[in-house]
């Protein structure tokens, strides 16, 4: 239990300062849309970090292609921040938990107005 602990407050460390770089440190061009921290989570014997990223508008692409370019630079940052031995290695992954979540808020409301399933698709299909 000690060490899950321990890995949950590496975790939350890292999550703040690549929060704080988002906002102020990173120039990089490619990183043009509003880019926010998730969640972190760290591998048990502190290799690895996969921080969960969500994208709100521009180019997703782009903007994962910018982050993971400027890897080297972020983990060096993290490494001054949080005191430890060996920094993870950081992985960045996409987290869509937003953009789903907002996908099952327009059926619920589709739902509550008391369309069909069938009504649903045709409406959802049109829209893309």
């Amino acid at each position: 239990m000690a060490s899950y602990s321990r890995t949950k407050r590496i975790a939350e460390e890292i999550k703040k300062v690549i929060s704080t770089m988002l906002i102020s440190g990173i120039k990089d061009p490619r990183i043009n849309s509003m880019v926010s921290v998730t969640d972190v989570e760290v591998t048990s014997d502190l290799s690895y970090a996969y921080v969960y990223i969500s994208i709100l508008g521009g180019d997703e692409e782009s903007t994962l292609t910018g982050l993971r370019s400027a890897v080297n630079y972020i983990r060096r940052e993290v490494s001054r921040n949080v005191k430890l031995r060996h920094t993870p290695q950081i992985i960045f992954k996409v987290d869509d938990s937003i953009k789903n979540g907002m996908y099952m808020d327009t059926l619920i409301k589709k739902v509550n107005e008391g369309k069909t399933a069938n009504e649903i698709d045709e409406e959802m299909f049109d829209e893309e």
